[in-house]
């Protein structure tokens, strides 16, 4: 997407919606970026491509909400053709004994739905959305402020203070609820507020995306809390789907890089960061090419990184063991399939509104622990945690007329097995088992399909054990510890080298927080040096 012949003033490896975000800023201030994409299109994991004849879909990445508005708007994505359309409601649920819960529509709706379940549940719903969006709005505050960089002197100070300030000035009561998500279980915290089994599961689905693990687990009331912090359309903790899929957004975002002078390398995969006298100085391509830039910055998993990018000696003794330490694997397994009609959903036929939402199939939390102890003892559970969405029904540009496309995210999937054509075919079937008992005639309805396991996500995008999050979202995974303690401000070990993927705070999904953040602190960098 352009050339020259010039040494740049930055290297980013890796065209990923947070690779695109970096490299925009730093040209916007007038430095010279090029990004080296492996594939053959720009995008990452936030891509639409043709995966059977005629039908499109976003490949990975499926779907929009933590996309940061100041991105949006500094990058004129609006301006570009940004659309997103919102869910009637957020999820559908059908439940084993025949009935449903659907979530979302409004406050007064949802009650009503939650009544049929527990009147309790219902009369608790406006005290527990009210608590969550007042937690939320503390991660949209930090979401664009590089965390404290514990250790690393008067600036590290400085920005622990002005952190601490930010946040003592939330009340009590907000703090404690700070301190239940970020370390108790989703069923501890859940059972704190509701009874029932299919309010807890709506809820808890949240805490379980992208997240190998049960709920079970301390810490995984995080991951619901990550999953509301963003907004559609103004509208906070809302999800879309974005007109053309999520491809279209890293387009865009290219298109605004390129305006401002960046150039894109397409299948350029990086092979070695060069590395001399303790400073990253450029990059070995897997062609043998070598390009020489005083800043490198990785839009790859930190695990990616430091493992297999960097090599070992190179790296601090303590750093490199730790990262060889990084937990990495959400235990996720894509697939999209083309359709030739509707799914119809046992516990509530025919076309409707729940059609246009987040699909669930995960009815309980007893449900979605069975998953994750299934799929350690088995290697993926026998009845899988499924979310399915059908875009196609707001975007008729992914399907021909009177076709569909759907977008399934499934748990609990080992990521440490090898994961054999063989295992992905008998992971997809039981997958499209666990619809179909839900939906008969769901899998005489697939016309083709595209099967991504833990392994297939790392093999086509570098997601090292399929992670979507490029690292697990715990708390020693996060904020301040987001890679590592010490180094959670986009600065790498060695001098010259930053990070700016999902691998740093504020983690997963499609925000562009990071690629935001870690082009703040090359740019103070430069200014610094210049100083």
């Amino acid at each position: 997407m352009g050339t020259s012949s010039t040494a740049p003033d930055a290297i980013i490896i890796g065209g990923g919606h947070n690779g695109l975000t970096c490299a925009f800023y730093l040209a916007r201030a007038g430095l010279k970026v090029r990004v080296l994409e492996a594939r053959g299109v720009v995008g990452g994991a936030a891509v639409t491509q043709e995966f059977h004849p005629g039908f499109r879909n976003s490949v990975a990445s499926y779907t929009v909400s933590l996309l940061q508005p100041r991105v949006i708007a500094d990058m004129a994505l609006v301006q570009r053709g940004y659309r997103v359309i919102e869910r009637p409601v957020s999820n559908f649920l059908p439940l084993l004994d025949g009935d449903h819960l659907i979530l979302g529509g409004g406050l007064e709706r949802t009650q009503a739905e939650f009544a049929r379940f527990s009147r309790a549940d219902a009369e608790a719903l406006p005290a527990y959305y009210a608590m969550l969006d007042r937690v939320a709005d503390v991660l949209r505050d930090l979401a664009l402020r590089p965390p404290p960089n514990i250790g690393s002197g008067l600036a590290g100070l400085v920005e622990a203070l002005s952190t601490g300030r930010l946040l003592s000035r939330r009340s009590r009561e907000v703090q404690r609820d700070m301190l239940d998500l970020f370390t108790k279980s989703a069923r501890e915290f859940l059972g704190g507020w509701f009874e029932s089994d299919p309010v807890q599961a709506a809820f808890g689905f949240d805490a379980v995306v992208g997240n190998y693990a049960s709920p079970d687990t301390p810490g995984s009331a995080y991951v619901l809390l990550h999953h509301v912090f963003g907004e559609v359309n103004g509208n906070k903790g809302s999800w879309g789907h974005v007109l053309g899929g999520m491809g279209s957004i890293t387009r865009m975002m290219a298109e605004a890089s390129l305006e401002q002078g960046v150039e894109i390398s397409l299948n350029a995969p990086v092979e070695q960061v060069l590395v001399e006298g303790g400073r990253a100085v450029g990059v070995r391509l897997a062609s043998g090419e070598e390009l020489r830039s005083p800043r490198i910055i990785a839009n790859v998993g930190p695990k990616l990184l430091y493992t297999k990018l960097v090599a070992p000696d190179a790296l601090p003794e303590d750093f490199a063991r730790r990262m060889r330490c990084y937990v990495t694997g959400s235990g996720s397994f894509r697939m999209n399939v083309a359709l030739d009609r509707l799914p119809d959903f046992s516990a509530l036929r025919g076309d409707g509104e729940h059609l246009r939402a987040g699909i669930v199939i995960a009815p309980s939390l007893d449900y979605m622990d069975r998953a994750f102890t299934d799929a350690k003892a088995h290697g993926w559970s026998r009845a899988p945690i499924v979310e399915m969405l059908i875009p196609s029904i707001v975007d008729d540009s992914l399907a021909p007329a009177g076709h569909h496309v759907a977008s399934l995210f499934c748990q609990q999937f080992d990521p440490a097995l090898d994961w054999t054509p063989e295992q992905e075919a008998a992971a997809a079937d039981t997958i499209i088992a666990t619809v179909e008992a839900h939906a008969p005639g769901f899998r005489a309805s697939i016309l083709g399909k595209q099967v991504l396991s833990p392994k297939g996500l790392e093999r086509t995008f570098g997601l090292i054990g399929g992670d979507i999050f490029h690292g697990r979202m715990s708390l020693d995974q996060l904020w301040a510890a987001r890679p590592v303690l010490g180094h959670a401000d986009y600065r790498g070990p060695l001098k010259g080298l930053y990070m700016c993927g999902s691998g740093t705070h504020p983690g997963g999904g499609v925000t562009g927080a990071p690629g935001h953040n870690a082009a703040r602190v090359v740019l103070s960098d430069r200014r610094w040096r210049r100083g």
